[in-house]
């Protein structure tokens, strides 16, 4: 799996305190930021997760990249609602705070939450992305909330400057009954692959019981189970590799020249071949010897009588 530093950057302007999202927009946010550093600490134990707020006075940074799940829950804890966004200032710091990252081989990812108005101009977002893309910084965007078309084009404006072989993604999430987290789980900024789910996938899941997703199973129903079914595969593939590599002789030793053994394992009298008949010789051998060492005592008491 992808080893990773993400920090996630969440949206607590006074627009997260909107109830359009169930139960509301900042605590589908908080969810949704639980499933993210799950997955990504499960795809690879080594990745590291942080989390800054971008509202307010201005963004802050609540947790630096660690691996310790507490420390993330008790930064989403600390946070207010409060004041605007300042998007570009916040993706800035967040660039800054993976640069500092104390493992050099991490990939650099941002994940962006995004639910209020944007003030930043598109010529200032596409100055921002070329910057990112050159430090190779992968950004995800996911919006909900005021999905305006004004603000759908300025994201989609800035994805498309910023995509690279890391791959950066945008989700739309529009209202709906499910749960934010939920509907995440499907789109490629979680999926293994990096593969938007097939269209339709949702009707043939339906229609064929579940058919039309990974061991039958929805993710966006239970997300949690899905990733749970995923590692435990891949956990059983690699248990079955270790035990084939042990079944396989070692090179060099070969079977070949050794003989094989025909005699029967029981004799005539029934017992184990091979041994009684060896003992029964030994039994002959101590009898014959026993016999001439009494003919030899007789001849010498003959011989000790004549004399």
């Amino acid at each position: 799996m992808v080893l990773e530093a993400t920090m996630i950057v969440v949206d607590n302007s006074e627009s997260s305190r909107n109830g359009d999202y169930v139960p509301s927009r900042w605590e589908a946010q908080s969810d949704a930021v639980n499933l993210i550093f799950s997955a990504k600490t499960q795809a690879n134990p080594e990745s590291s997760v942080g989390l800054m707020s971008m509202g307010g006075k201005g963004p802050e940074v609540l947790v630096t990249l660690t691996t310790d799940f507490g420390k993330v829950l008790d930064g989403i804890h600390r946070t207010k609602i409060r004041g605007s966004t300042h998007l570009a200032t916040g993706i800035q710091i967040a660039g800054l705070a993976l640069k500092h990252r104390q493992n050099k081989s991490q990939r650099q990812r941002i994940i962006v939450f995004t639910c209020s108005p944007i003030a930043e101009s598109e010529a200032q977002l596409v100055k921002l992305a070329k910057r990112m893309k050159k430090n190779n910084i992968s950004i995800d965007f996911i919006a909900f909330g005021d999905l305006e078309p004004e603000n759908t084009k300025k994201l989609e404006v800035f994805n498309e400057n910023i995509k690279g072989g890391d791959g950066s993604h945008l989700a739309v999430i529009p209202p709906g009954p499910s749960l934010l987290s939920d509907t995440l789980v499907t789109t490629p900024i979680l999926s293994a692959d990096g593969v938007a789910p097939r269209e339709g996938a949702d009707e043939a899941g339906a229609d064929g019981g579940g058919g039309g997703f990974e061991f039958g199973v929805d993710p966006s129903t239970d997300p949690e189970l899905a990733i749970a079914l995923r590692m435990s595969m891949e956990e059983e593939k690699a248990r079955q590799e270790r035990e084939d590599k042990a079944k396989e002789p070692p090179k060099g030793e070969s079977l070949e020249g050794i003989p094989e053994e025909n005699q029967p394992l029981l004799d005539e009298q029934g017992e184990a071949s091979g041994t009684g008949g060896d003992k029964m010789d030994e039994d002959k051998k101590e009898s014959s010897e026993a016999q001439e060492g009494k003919k030899d005592g007789d001849g010498n008491a003959d011989k000790m009588d004549t004399a």
